[in-house]
């Protein structure tokens, strides 16, 4: 349109879009704790070449983002709080480990992620340790086989598959394993978190995988691979809004640059802004 605009006039623009978003932002935020079912992944940001981390959290129909400087159980504890009563799905990450513990929350570890770390014992070089590996891979792919033919069965038989799987899986994991560290630390972890990995099987509508937050947060990967981050706590907060935005207009079918559009509208004339959070994700 052969208007000049100069990098302050963008960075003004910027500023005033993400301002808009403040009060549909802080919606999620305060929703977010009382959800039933929250997956969260994490992943690494910039700003002024200080290591910084992305957090995302997704609900049933919603996603919130949060970029902090710690990747400590500090951040879950921000976000969702000392008294969040849903189930957390997530990797074996300890910040998650953490807040398990320090505030008795119910966890679905990744069951992606557990077989990733039982492939590495079967690519291991050691005999034993590729047995033992071996063994426990067959057992966790026999639950994912009767995971896919869900439909066959009734809910009880279902059910009681499931659990002969978990038991299989958790005695075979303890059961003649190599003194190598690789397997003493896979024995250790089935022991002392095992059933968080199962937590699905008698609950519904859980995914025993942390995949929805892994694809909830690709975009950002992307977008810190094209960027160069953020340089100051208003480009933070601006990315945090418009990341928010984006993913959970995606997850509702909705145009993100309408709904800002209309945030912008909204704000300039004094009105409240539109709302991100549906009656339907609230419990």
């Amino acid at each position: 349109m052969n208007i000049p605009v100069t990098k302050g006039y963008l960075a003004k623009v910027i500023q005033k879009s993400s301002h808009s978003l403040d009060a549909s932002y802080e919606e999620l935020l305060q929703a977010l704790p009382r959800q039933n079912l929250v997956n969260s992944d994490e992943t690494g940001h910039k700003e002024n070449g200080g290591k910084f981390w992305t957090w995302v959290f997704r609900a049933n129909l919603f996603v919130l983002f949060k970029i902090s400087p710690s990747r400590g159980s500090e951040v879950l504890i921000d976000v969702l709080g000392k008294e969040f009563n849903g189930i957390l799905g997530c990797d074996y990450f300890s910040a998650y480990r953490k807040f398990m513990k320090d505030f008795d929350v119910r966890i679905q570890f990744c069951l992606a992620h557990l077989i990733r770390d039982i492939k590495f014992l079967v690519d291991y070089p050691d005999r034993a340790v590729k047995n033992y590996g071996t063994r426990l891979l067959d057992a966790v792919r026999e639950l994912f086989h009767t995971i896919h033919l869900r439909d066959t069965m009734s809910q009880k038989q279902f059910t009681a598959k499931l659990e002969a799987c978990k038991r299989a899986v958790l005695k075979i994991g303890a059961t003649y394993v190599p003194s190598q560290k690789v397997a003493q630390n896979m024995v250790k972890r089935l022991l002392a978190n095992g059933e968080s990995y199962f937590t699905f099987i008698t609950t519904s509508q859980i995914d025993p995988t942390n995949n929805c937050a892994e694809q909830a947060i690709r975009f950002v990967v992307i977008y810190r691979r094209v960027s160069q981050g953020t340089r100051s706590e208003n480009g933070r907060l601006a990315c945090e809004r418009f990341f928010t935005v984006i993913a959970t207009c995606a997850r509702q079918g909705k145009s993100a640059f309408e709904f800002i559009k209309e945030s912008i509208k909204n704000s300039c004339k004094g009105l409240p802004g539109p709302s991100l959070l549906p009656v339907a994700s609230t419990p």
